[in-house]
């Protein structure tokens, strides 16, 4: 690759990291972020998971839907809330509306300042929703069909 390909190429621009840095980072990532297929995975294996799930969004969000199972407490009342609902020693899995939203990664900083062990589900309800899984509402239990741009539709999962 020549000089001039790595200025005007505008993903070369900044040149790749090294194997080494990418597999630190990578490796990093997957610490801190689980993705809704294996959460649902997790869930639907039966059993205790070894996680639990929290919503950090408000009441109005929470009745709209949320994944089953979970542990409502708003991002603003974990100071005060955690230690009533979550115990140290369980890790603690974060989600918010979706990847537009920075709401699961504020929620994760205030656990993680508390002591807790905590990830952050990629994707958060939206995603949960739109890849097909069972999701609960004020009204009850509802589903909807999987979105073919988030999840395969004659597969159990995406192969990833």
């Amino acid at each position: 690759m020549t000089t001039t390909q790595l200025t005007t190429n505008p993903v070369l621009r900044v040149p790749p990291a090294s194997p080494a840095a990418a597999a630190a980072h990578f490796g990093a990532s997957l610490a801190f972020h689980a993705d809704v297929s294996d959460v649902a995975s997790a869930l639907a294996a039966g059993g205790d998971p070894g996680f639990v799930v929290l919503d950090s969004r408000s009441t109005e969000s929470w009745d709209q839907g949320h994944v089953p199972g979970a542990i409502h407490l708003p991002t603003a009342l974990i100071p005060e809330q955690a230690e009533e609902l979550l115990d140290k020693s369980v890790p603690v899995l974060t989600y918010c509306w979706g990847p537009g939203c920075n709401g699961a990664t504020r929620a994760a900083l205030a656990l993680a300042e508390l002591g807790y062990q905590v990830k952050e589900m990629l994707g958060g309800f939206e995603y949960w929703a739109r890849e097909g899984f069972e999701f609960e509402t004020w009204e009850g239990s509802a589903t909807r069909a999987a979105d073919p741009l988030t999840a395969p539709l004659d597969a159990e999962d995406c192969g990833c």
